[in-house]
């Protein structure tokens, strides 16, 4: 379903500041690598850092870190370790998480495997990048050998970004091979709290055996419904700016009559020195004020930011991605991940990063192109768009290899990728007709309507390299049992007598 972007923000997507840290949310996101003259740390084998500072507040499970350790076999923790200590490497008999019999705990497992970097191959390098109080921590294993001298030329490439003011953590994979024969191939991504007993990883990258290329993961933690962010651009260029407090109380929808504002949480639990109105000028460009109302005190997190900085490197401009334009950048959120669109690389999630959707069809530097790519004509330009070549398949389903990156399916090889191709498997067809085949995905039985039974001359569903998988010869039912079907992508013909209708479907 296609979002309109003209208006966003929902109550249940209210962004705050801080979180309440219990709970997170796995998601896949677009791979993307980052890179930055950085700081480099010793590579001697299973060896911690000394305490590596953020640079700014990270709250991590509840608790909140400035500093941390860094193992060299793929892992940080915020408490537990040694400083230029040994750090654990075993994994050959690990549970999967969480556990609290886990060796490491109150950490982030980027890529946690047994690898050796002391002949120097490759590097890691850490950097704080951006700025307040948008900053990301950025955390870059280069080509670092497995262990032993059999699995020396398996290199691992992969990062760990840590967001600023959102505690949310990204880990990028390039590449992890398998060393088969040591510690039994095992690795984890992931992240463990203190105990041991909550824990979160990625399908199909928990404690095991598996390969990653080029894939992305999130881990966002829940919101605060407390907690309310306003982010204006600094127009004026002295990081003070007025905040009109009416746009809070219409994304949460509450009576401007009922609430009041306050300099402190204590003037607020105290009903003391109350703004006169809900004009606000700030004092300094981060700064938190206090709303009270129906017995609920909200915090309002203000930050005056240079709208000349591109927070995410999307290239989209900072000032052009408040699209309700009411002034707060931090309610405008496409996708609904949480993550506001001016620090989301990625603003419809769809999987393709926006800088390949917004008037780059090949990335920000392949183009001087400047008008808005709008593959399907809909009114909503592709970096905004969930479906962008309008066919009723979502972009991020049109990612058939399964690799989490739509960019790279092209099964009419004809050069365009699926996800921009209508034409991909005659699926254009399906908005031609009503008839209707749901779910879609489907895992088992796939159901249809909108056409009489008696006008269906035949049912074939073919694979993508053009096999005959199953015919029905005529239907009895308006279902179809597609459980001896291996998971994939099928072409499902319908034969009438007046014509031959075309759909696409994916099977789990």
């Amino acid at each position: 379903m296609k979002q309109k972007y003209l208006f966003l923000f929902f109550f249940a997507l209210v962004v705050s500041f801080n979180r309440a840290q219990t709970t997170y949310e796995v998601s896949h996101i677009p791979f993307q690598n980052y890179s930055a003259t950085a700081n480099s740390l010793a590579t001697s084998d299973d060896m911690y850092s000394d305490y590596i500072n953020l640079g700014f507040d990270f709250t991590f499970f509840g608790n909140t870190y400035s500093q941390m350790l860094i193992s060299t076999n793929g892992y940080i923790v915020f408490s537990g370790g040694t400083p230029n200590g040994y750090s654990q490497w075993s994994l050959s008999s690990a549970p999967t998480i969480p556990d609290t019999s886990f060796s490491v705990k109150n950490a982030i497992f980027g890529c946690f495997h047994d690898m050796d970097n002391s002949s120097n191959v490759g590097s890691i390098t850490y950097a704080t990048l951006g700025t307040a109080p948008f900053r990301k921590f950025v955390l870059m294993f280069q080509n670092q050998p497995q262990y032993l001298s059999s699995c020396a030329a398996l290199l691992s490439t992969f990062q760990i970004i840590l967001y600023e003011s959102y505690n949310v953590v990204d880990v990028q994979i390039n590449d992890k091979p398998v060393c088969t024969f040591w510690n039994g191939g095992i690795a984890v991504v992931g992240i463990l709290n203190e105990i041991g007993d909550i824990g979160y990883a990625p399908e199909n990258r928990n404690t095991g055996v598996w390969t990653g290329h080029n894939e992305g993961h999130r881990f966002t933690p829940e919101f605060d419904a407390n907690q309310y962010f306003y982010v204006k651009c600094d127009a004026s260029s002295n990081g003070i700016q007025t905040f009109d407090f009416s746009v809070f109380e219409t994304d949460l929808g509450i009576d401007a009559q009922s609430v009041l504002y306050f300099p402190t949480y204590a003037d607020a639990e105290n009903n003391t020195n109350a703004f006169a109105s809900n004009q606000y000028v700030n004092t300094a460009p981060q700064e938190s004020v206090f709303a009270f109302s129906g017995g609920v005190i909200y915090e309002l997190k203000l930050a005056v930011v240079d709208c000349g900085v591109d927070f995410d490197a999307d290239t989209v401009p900072t000032a052009n991605e408040d699209l309700n334009n009411d002034g707060n950048l931090a309610n405008d959120d496409t996708d609904g991940d949480g993550i506001p669109d001016f620090l989301d690389n990625d603003d419809d999630g769809d999987l393709v990063l926006t800088e390949f959707e917004y008037v780059f069809t090949g990335g920000r530097m392949s183009s001087t192109a400047s008008v808005l790519l709008d593959t399907d004509n809909d009114g909503i330009p592709n970096y905004l768009d969930n479906d962008d070549d309008g066919d009723g398949v979502l972009t991020a389903d049109e990612d058939y290899n399964g690799n989490y990156d739509p960019t790279d399916d092209d099964i009419n090889n004809n050069s365009i990728p699926d996800y921009l191709d209508n034409a991909a498997l005659s699926s254009a067809s399906f908005e031609d007709t009503s008839i209707r085949f749901y779910p879609n995905p489907v895992k088992n039985v796939l159901k249809f309507e909108g056409i009489d039974l008696s006008e269906i001359q035949a049912i074939t569903i073919y694979n993508i390299n053009g096999s005959l998988v199953k015919n029905v010869s005529g239907a009895t039912t308006n279902t179809i049992d597609l459980s001896g079907i291996s998971s994939g992508v099928y072409l499902l013909k319908v034969t009438t007598a007046k014509s031959v209708l075309n759909y696409k479907i994916v099977k789990q």
